[in-house]
């Protein structure tokens, strides 16, 4: 099956006994009222040509206006999501302070067939937030991404 491709990097750090997670909440018309299932792993599409992990550093940045960053990156594996996208994930530990993300925009017709065309960004905030709250909020297709990653920590010997 082909289709749309999207690579993202999630950002994880060790607080106390636990984890965080990085994670945005997704910004424009339709999720801006929303916040339970709105949240993403930073992450976008790609040409099948391009590199995921490549791809994945790439959006990283696009969408937080911060570089990716550096470290061992861990592969949480693929997710087939809801509407047929298929989305590779890789984990990174490190820090990043929210208040420096500088979001990217996109540009979308709103309202609908009104013909006016505006930017939003495409994250309108960023958190981190434990393993079991980030769960909560982000979009169900993602979830599988924080499980593989809590297996990922438990086998190297992590919290």
């Amino acid at each position: 099956m082909s289709g749309k491709r999207s690579a993202g990097l999630l950002l994880f750090r060790s607080v106390g006994p636990g984890v965080e997670v990085l994670i945005g909440h997704m910004d424009g018309p339709f999720w801006a009222a929303r916040d339970v299932g709105a949240w993403s792993i930073p992450k976008g599409e790609h040409d099948p040509d391009e590199e995921p992990e490549a791809a994945a550093r790439r959006e990283f940045e696009e969408e937080l206006g911060l570089p990716a960053p550096e470290g061992d990156h861990v592969p949480l594996g693929e997710s087939r999501q809801p509407g047929g996208k298929l989305v590779t994930v890789w984990a990174v530990e490190g820090d990043l302070d929210p208040d420096r993300v500088v979001p990217g925009t996109f540009r979308l017709e709103w309202p609908p067939r009104s013909g006016v065309l505006r930017d939003f960004p495409e994250i309108d905030r960023v958190g981190w937030f434990s393993l079991e709250r980030a769960a909560e909020l982000l979009v169900p297709g993602q979830r599988i991404f924080l499980d593989r990653l809590a297996h990922h920590i438990q086998i190297r010997g992590g919290r």
